[in-house]
């Protein structure tokens, strides 16, 4: 089975911002580009799901418009990771006490104080990554870059990452397209 995992467009957030879970906005016009590079490319045959964040949302109904077959169904389950007090914040901002306090216990701190941990967050996207197993058949997710290398590592079979080292460390792109296969 394959997976296909889209990345929204460009933000409107300003460069080094910390921005999992708020909900940033993309313009239209990149989201709109984005649809008409991609929509063509996306198999027949396949479920599309979404974020429900807007830079995603938005995407799905952009690809929606150009083909109507694709219509995204919204689950929380694919939404980016939370990191509670830092988002908002510029990463240069976070002190290093705490960006280590993280980094030591990968698996289990809360980022920001009351973020979501890592393993519940790979629980979170576990979750809806066995549940598109068990559909038994092609996906294809309108996501974020988090929940895209939170995929690589359940589709390795590794249900958390419990150091810093074992997350996925290569860049995804906005508007990239990874295939995960199953």
């Amino acid at each position: 089975m394959k997976l296909w995992l889209l990345r929204h467009a460009q933000t409107d957030a300003d460069p080094g911002v910390c921005f999992g879970s708020t909900d940033i906005t993309v313009s239209a016009e990149a989201t709109q580009a984005l649809a008409r590079q991609i929509a063509p490319l996306i198999p027949a045959d396949v479920v599309v799901s979404c974020s429900p964040l807007q830079r995603c949302a938005e995407l799905a109904l952009a690809i929606e418009a150009i083909r109507p077959e694709l219509a995204a169904s919204a689950d929380t389950r694919l939404a980016e990771m939370d990191f509670g007090a830092w988002e908002g914040r510029e990463w240069s901002a976070i002190s290093r006490a705490e960006f280590d306090g993280w980094i030591g216990n990968f698996a289990d701190t809360h980022p920001g104080g009351t973020g979501e941990s890592t393993r519940q967050f790979m629980r979170r996207v576990g979750d809806a990554f066995d549940e598109w197993q068990l559909s038994d058949r092609d996906g294809f997710w309108i996501t974020h870059a988090g929940v895209i290398r939170a995929t690589q590592l359940l589709a390795r079979g590794v249900r958390v990452a419990l150091r810093a080292e074992h997350w996925p460390q290569a860049p995804i792109e906005f508007g990239e397209c990874v295939l995960v296969e199953v």
